[in-house]
């Protein structure tokens, strides 16, 4: 496993004790990170930005992504809209929590429930080149569903 790298976290007024983001497992992926609010999301397509009450600074070459909770995706609808989402290293506001509730009943959350999962990944910057023509594939321009179904 490679040595962590270091994110520096600015603890907003809103945030006094609440826990820092963290691993649960050891094999975990993921960091857990709470919410700072109490509020509650509508169900059929209620959304809220969810304040977690920190900031934090990314190292360049890194971003943090943003997931949901496989938890409360299956026991009560409650997504994020914009997943996995990205916090750029540059971005030095408070990290918020973009929540939707696509289930049928009201969903409340409380400050200090763990809402999300952050993942710290490194970036790959690409530059685009124009060319007049693609190489061949096997596959080519197929889309949408054409690499088929294997039925077992």
């Amino acid at each position: 496993m490679n040595d962590p790298i270091e994110i520096r976290l600015k603890r907003l007024p809103h945030g006094e004790g609440l826990p820092v983001p963290a691993y649960a497992t050891q094999g975990a992926a993921g960091m857990d990170v709470v919410s700072a609010e109490n509020i509650v999301l509508t169900p059929g397509g209620g959304r809220h930005a969810v304040a977690t009450g920190f900031a934090m600074a990314i190292p360049d070459g890194y971003e943090v992504q943003v997931r949901p909770r496989s938890g409360l995706a299956l026991k009560h609808g409650i997504s994020l809209p914009n997943t996995p989402g990205t916090i750029d290293s540059d971005y030095r506001g408070e990290l918020k929590i973009i929540m939707i509730n696509l289930g049928s009943e009201t969903f409340a959350i409380h400050r200090g429930d763990r809402i999300a999962q952050l993942v710290v990944a490194p970036v790959q910057r690409a530059a685009f080149a124009e060319v007049a023509e693609l190489d061949d594939t096997a596959r080519g321009e197929g889309g949408f569903g054409s690499t088929g179904v294997k039925s077992a």
